[in-house]
């Protein structure tokens, strides 16, 4: 007895490293999944901070809701950085080595960054309830305070989830083979490597990240409820397309993030197939923030109408 407690001692403690394993049963495709996880993080990059220089320069989109959407770029940079750049390094060197340390690092700010954009996508929908369904008070309820208060707000419940979830996956041991079946730490794939019993961390990571996600998607979908009632009751055609054309790309961020995100982390028995899980982190890791500056940019006439104006400042249009 003595001598197996040294032994699962000395396993849960030597450990150093472990293996990514995601993608690793397609040989053929690793080049090219470098060259698509390259080409993303970048057009995330320049799109997203495009985006911010484009809000910070037009005194005309200093209002809460482009308030809340320089924040969420300023937050998809942060979120895409923490995934992307080592999968297209692991996909391209073939090194799919990550060290301990990297891996809990990985885990914490990845959980940090996606419960907070989750706790965004709801502040904006709160936002645009706001001005849609009470325009004459919305100067007023969505003031500087509460706006700053709903992003710091966003960021701490993202800290209390990821310090829970990291804290609990990396107290379980790890023993034999360290490989995980994902392209990146991810709670579950983490938390299949380990040899300990992992039932009380599945519950805990059911009810943190079912709630958060269970929670923020009903504040998204009773604000957009109220919208759409506000909407059909508008007297004229003009006021309803006006209205309708402010949250369309919203409504489109926040169904590509939150149907992913449901679908990976807020249905028990989800881990079962690692490769299923594999593209469907694809999607919210790397696509999502991709597309936001694009579905935001081109979908909204004030940011069309303030990048028409930029570049023509420039010279590019007469």
């Amino acid at each position: 007895l003595e001598h197996d407690m040294k032994g699962n001692v000395e396993n849960h403690t030597e450990i150093t490293e472990f293996v990514l394993n995601g993608f690793k049963s397609h040989p053929g495709s690793q080049l090219l999944l470098s060259v698509l996880f390259s080409a993303m993080y970048i057009v995330t990059v320049v799109g997203n901070a495009c985006m911010i220089l484009l809000i910070r320069t037009d005194s005309n989109l200093h209002t809460p809701m482009y308030f809340f959407l320089q924040n969420l770029s300023i937050l998809d940079i942060c979120y895409s950085s923490v995934i992307t750049p080592k999968a297209a390094l692991t996909f391209s060197l073939g090194r799919r080595l990550i060290s301990y340390s990297g891996c809990a690092s990985q885990m914490f700010f990845f959980s940090l960054f996606g419960t907070t954009e989750a706790f965004f996508l709801a502040a904006m929908a709160y936002d645009r309830f706001c001005a849609i369904c009470y325009p004459l008070l919305y100067p007023i309820i969505m003031n500087k305070r509460l706006c700053l208060f709903m992003v710091l707000g966003s960021y701490l419940s993202g800290c209390i989830n990821c310090t829970i979830q990291t804290g609990f996956t990396f107290s379980l041991s790890f023993c034999g083979p360290q490989e995980i079946n994902h392209f990146f730490c991810d709670v579950p794939a983490v938390m299949r490597a380990s040899c300990s019993e992992t039932l009380v961390n599945e519950m805990v990571m059911l009810a943190l990240c079912g709630s958060i996600i269970v929670g923020t998607a009903l504040v998204v979908f009773i604000s957009y409820g109220y919208i759409i009632l506000t909407i059909v009751r508008m007297p004229s055609a003009e006021s309803r397309r006006k209205a309708f054309s402010t949250c369309s790309s919203h409504i489109l961020a926040v169904s590509l993030f939150f149907g992913s995100v449901f679908f990976m982390y807020a249905q028990p028995g989800v881990a079962s197939s690692p490769d299923e899980s594999n593209t469907i982190s694809v999607l919210y890791t790397v696509v999502v923030p991709t597309l936001n500056p694009f579905i935001y940019a081109l979908r909204n006439h004030e940011v069309k109408g303030s990048l028409r104006k930029q570049l023509r400042r420039k010279g590019f249009f007469q």
